[in-house]
């Protein structure tokens, strides 16, 4: 089977090349210009020069079986309002319908826990999972209601007869986060000793690897049409960190701040010091965010795909190996 990747030079991406390729899967991917692919060179993976927004997508496509769409445009500034809707949401309609000129027997299309939102009615020990949608005005920031737009694109496709998976990951750990994404970058300050103090938040956690199964068995088992939150563990800010600590011998910092703090040095940012030409360093959208707890329930994507759980310190024990043995700190 040979299956089209889309995000191939990002965090996910990469990963499940990996996996597919060790799978026996024929695999090609999908690559700006600009991307860095270095390591997607040393591959057997044909490379598709192309983004999306070309009008050459369906013939990239053709030849392949599947298609993993995991590309995504991320961002939390709020200027970046339109590429985000370019990116994700203009460019994930541009991609499901050359993937059905082209023949794609299914879609698997990575969304996010951020399309989803959280459920406020929920009880003490209840998380939010794939029953539950927010409404696209509470999501915060424009990064996620681009997710929300984009996945809505994907079921009205599913809709109309294409078939496709949408599976939801939460916050990935482990080898390859490269650029960084949000989660390996709170691993990277804590690891270079630039986090001196925390805020109340917390995050569901899940391996990379397992999120990387997720997008295979949901290929393999997958209802048409439907979603699966991919994660794992639901954990405070502070408790990722002492998990980090002891893998590493660094002290996790003992500071709590409260959130108005952080939240009026990143207005301040990038809302007064951007007028005057300065380059903004704390998205306004990252601190309100932060005053949530983001935990999620990924019991359906367990009991229905078969979602590995991997322990979550060996997922941070890659994670730091990988950014070691690569001078990132």
């Amino acid at each position: 089977m040979k299956a089209f990747v889309t995000g191939a030079s990002g965090f996910i991406g990469t990963n499940l090349i990996h996996l597919l390729l060790n799978q026996g899967f024929e695999v090609r991917s999908m690559v700006r210009s600009s991307s860095s692919i270095s390591h997607l060179k040393t591959l057997p993976v044909e490379l598709a020069y192309t983004d999306l927004n070309s009008p050459r997508l369906a013939f990239h496509l053709e030849g392949c079986d599947v298609l993993f769409h995991v590309a995504a445009q991320y961002s939390l500034w709020q200027s970046d309002r339109d590429l985000l809707h370019q990116s994700n949401v203009v460019g994930t309609r541009n991609l499901l319908a050359a993937a059905k000129q082209a023949g794609i027997q299914r879609t698997v299309y990575t969304s996010s826990v951020a399309a989803i939102g959280l459920n406020p009615n929920l009880t003490q020990g209840q998380f939010t999972d794939e029953s539950y949608q927010s409404k696209p005005e509470n999501l915060i920031s424009a990064y996620k209601q681009s997710k929300y737009w984009a996945e809505q694109e994907a079921i009205a496709a599913a809709n109309s007869g294409q078939d496709i998976v949408i599976v939801n990951p939460t916050s990935p750990i482990g080898p390859w986060d490269a650029k960084p994404t949000p989660t390996g970058e709170i691993l990277l300050r804590f690891l270079r000793r630039q986090m001196p103090a925390t805020v109340d938040t917390g995050l569901n956690f899940v391996s990379v690897e397992d999120v990387c199964w997720g997008h295979l068995l949901a290929l393999q088992k997958g209802i048409a049409g439907d979603r699966y939150i991919l994660g794992h563990q639901n954990l405070t800010l502070r408790d990722f960190l002492t998990r980090l600590s002891d893998c590493t011998n660094i002290p996790a910092p003992r500071l709590q701040i409260p959130h108005w703090l952080p939240l009026a040095a990143a207005w301040i940012d990038e809302t007064v010091l951007t007028q005057f030409g300065k380059q903004p360093t704390i998205a306004l959208d990252s601190v309100r965010m932060s005053q949530q707890k983001m935990y999620y329930n990924p019991a359906k994507a367990i009991n229905h795909l078969g979602l590995p759980q991997t322990d979550l310190n060996t997922a941070i024990e890659l994670a730091v190996k990988w950014y070691r043995d690569r001078d990132y700190f």
